[in-house]
């Protein structure tokens, strides 16, 4: 169903009405113009595209002048933005389904390009799935990536956090795909479903969800309606 693309700003802790401490996490998210609209009888689906922040412009250079330092949105970004009236590239794009809310005969929203899609798609006590990039850790051990209990810690043991054994024996005779071992850990994408929106605030485009979502602070996340 339809979303919003926005920011983590972090965590914070606020009261319901019953006086319950509730740990919340704060999302911002700026009203999200519509770059693009997928047809159904076109495409298969309906979906829409949004987009969010801005990337910054390439400004007119003088006849010998140097281009100066850092990226700039291309041409092809910046055509694309025109035509839903934009004067700017916007720096993250996420394509999101229209119709695939439950049911036999779910209702599909109508957007057209140029639109915009704010905060006010959701209300306190709704349930939404979060998609995030989770903390990049590098590359870890096994009792830290995945948990494992390691050796014991006795005089003499040389295999406190090592992975032991990885080998089934004669019969495959080989390593099996898949065997959790020590490597890259994190920066990886993770949906979270079944998470209760708490509070949202129009005015300030914050929306309040109940625990902890994938990410670092200041890290792009994506907030979608969930049955």
């Amino acid at each position: 169903m339809i979303g919003i693309i926005g920011k983590k700003l972090g965590m914070t802790q606020i009261f319901n009405e019953q006086g319950q401490q509730v740990p919340v996490t704060v999302i911002e998210a700026a009203p999200n113009p519509v770059t693009k609209v997928v047809d159904k009888a076109a495409a298969g689906f309906a979906a829409v595209e949004l987009g969010y922040g801005r990337q910054r412009t390439a400004r007119e250079s003088a006849k010998g002048e140097r281009t100066p330092k850092g990226a700039r949105a291309s041409k092809a970004a910046l055509g694309h933005a025109a035509k839903a009236q934009l004067d700017y590239a916007p720096r993250v794009l996420r394509s999101f389904r229209l119709d695939d809310a439950p049911g036999k005969t779910p209702e599909i929203p109508a957007y057209e390009v140029g639109q915009t899609v704010g905060v006010d798609i959701f209300a306190a006590g709704e349930r939404v799935k979060v998609t995030g990039t989770t903390k990049g850790r590098g590359f870890q051990g096994v009792v830290k990536r995945w948990g494992f209990g390691g050796g014991a810690n006795t005089h003499g043991n040389t295999k406190h956090r090592k992975p032991g054994s990885i080998g089934p024996g004669t019969d495959p005779s080989r390593v099996i795909k898949g065997k959790k071992m020590p490597g890259h850990y994190g920066a990886e994408r993770h949906t979270q479903g079944g998470l209760r929106v708490e509070r949202v605030d129009a005015e300030r485009n914050l929306i309040y969800i109940r625990g902890s979502v994938a990410g670092p602070t200041n890290g792009i996340v994506l907030v979608r309606k969930q049955g």
